[in-house]
């Protein structure tokens, strides 16, 4: 008990520091952090190919692609998402909390890359981690933007300062960008020079003075994508549209190393999911996902997925939005998404951090039009679950979102809590059933 509140008052102090600190001086702490990491491990990246993947939604799941396809093409990686960290076979979980890790934790993953002979590194870019200079002093080879939706506007001020960071990653790239070109967002990314320029899309048009790729003959089925680009058919395990073209950019990342679409296509179908991305903990009497979708577009393009899942039943929906003041205005756009494709929803935590739940949970709830009989408000994410579950019959979905394969919670104080949505929704299952 000691030590927690010895933890919460470090938390305040820093929480106070950060408002009374100069931007300009932060910003200085920041780059100059990026550069001592970057020099105490001996500038790792100038000896790796550098592959960085930023966008709002797609990245881990791009990430995770691109690996499987390098792996395929007998290429040593190494990755780092906010799922877990990987160097050549040995794997681990990325608990931090933090899709983009600190300068140093960087860095020196980089350096452990080069030292396990590594020849390709992965990143998750985030544009927080852009903010504060964690991609500085890393020589980029590969740059790969998914798309683009509102996220961190609090932070970052306004909709263009969030793509303006994006965009940094692209302006001092020397090597190879990929775009998406169904992307309302496209020419900004695509004004950056690069030697090499990628292009992949489903219903771009018009011709282009770079390399394109795009998806036809798509079939979304409840056993997978089908989809084909020139004369090479794919027919992968993956679920939903969004995978698509998730699928695209990590092709385009493998042909610009020099790998044949064959080779894309034998790395793809290895994977029969990506952790808590669409993962389904159950397939009947009904079935039940986990997902990390925490924003308006995620979330409405998982909810369309589930509608092609659910074998005539309804869709049970458990849901809610993080805390610590983090981009509020989306709170009742989830609400209202989760109106238009849910029988039910219900409410919960996801990460409240110092924030009153409940007055999370009625932000939410501003964007619902469902009879407030289909909504139920339960704070504790277990007995959400649970409750989820226990509304559930033969052919509905019950869709848990906002967390997928995260292993903590936060809450107050700074204080994490070790969670996992497909854990908790495998036990709660058990406990279901024993009642029916």
């Amino acid at each position: 008990m000691k030590s927690l509140k010895k933890y919460s008052s470090i938390f305040s102090i820093k929480n106070f520091l950060k408002r009374i600190t100069p931007n300009r001086l932060i910003d200085f702490y920041h780059f100059s952090l990026s550069f001592l990491g970057a020099f105490f491990y001996n500038f790792p990246s100038r000896k790796i190919s550098i592959i960085g993947v930023t966008g709002t939604n797609g990245k881990s799941s791009v990430i995770e692609m691109t690996s499987s396809i390098l792996r395929e093409g007998g290429v040593r990686t190494a990755s780092i998402s906010s799922i877990h960290f990987r160097i050549g076979e040995k794997q681990w979980v990325n608990n931090l909390k933090m899709t983009m890790p600190g300068r140093f934790q960087l860095q020196k993953f980089l350096r452990k890359a080069v030292q396990e002979k590594c020849s390709h590194a992965l990143i998750e870019v985030t544009s927080e981690g852009i903010k504060q200079h964690r991609h500085n002093f890393i020589n980029f080879k590969t740059a790969v933007f998914t798309n683009l939706t509102p996220e961190h506007i609090e932070s970052h001020g306004s909709f263009k300062k969030y793509r303006n960071a994006k965009g940094k990653l692209f302006k001092t790239l020397k090597g190879v960008s990929i775009i998406n070109l169904d992307d309302k967002n496209k020419d900004y990314f695509l004004k950056f020079p690069s030697k090499e320029k990628y292009g992949y899309g489903i219903n771009f048009k018009g011709e282009s003075n770079f390399k394109t790729i795009k998806a036809e003959n798509i079939e979304i089925l409840s056993s997978g994508i089908n989809f084909k680009i020139k004369d090479v058919d794919f027919n992968l395990k993956l679920k939903g549209l969004f995978n698509v073209y998730n699928c695209l950019a990590s092709i385009c990342v493998g042909l610009s190393q020099k790998m044949s679409l064959e080779e894309c296509k034998k790395g793809l179908e290895k994977l029969e999911n990506i952790p808590g991305r669409v993962e389904i903990v159950l397939e009947k009497p009904f079935m039940v996902i986990v997902d990390y979708a925490h924003t308006p577009d995620a979330l409405e393009s998982l909810y369309k997925t589930a509608l092609k899942l659910k074998k005539g039943g309804k869709i049970i929906g458990i849901l809610g939005s993080c805390g610590g003041g983090r981009d509020r205005w989306k709170r009742p756009e989830l609400g209202k998404i989760a109106s238009s494709y849910c029988d039910n929803i219900i409410l919960t935590n996801e990460d409240p951090y110092d924030e009153s739940p409940m007055g999370i949970l009625k932000d939410i709830e501003k964007g619902i039009t469902l009879k407030k009989d289909k909504i139920y408000e339960i704070i504790d994410r277990r007995d959400a679950i649970k409750k989820g579950l226990s509304l559930a019959s033969f052919g509905d979905v019950v869709v848990v979102s906002g967390k997928g394969c995260e292993p903590w919670m936060c809450v107050k104080d700074g204080k994490k809590i070790p969670w996992d949505d497909r854990k908790i929704a495998k036990e709660e299952l058990r406990t279901v059933f024993s009642k029916k």
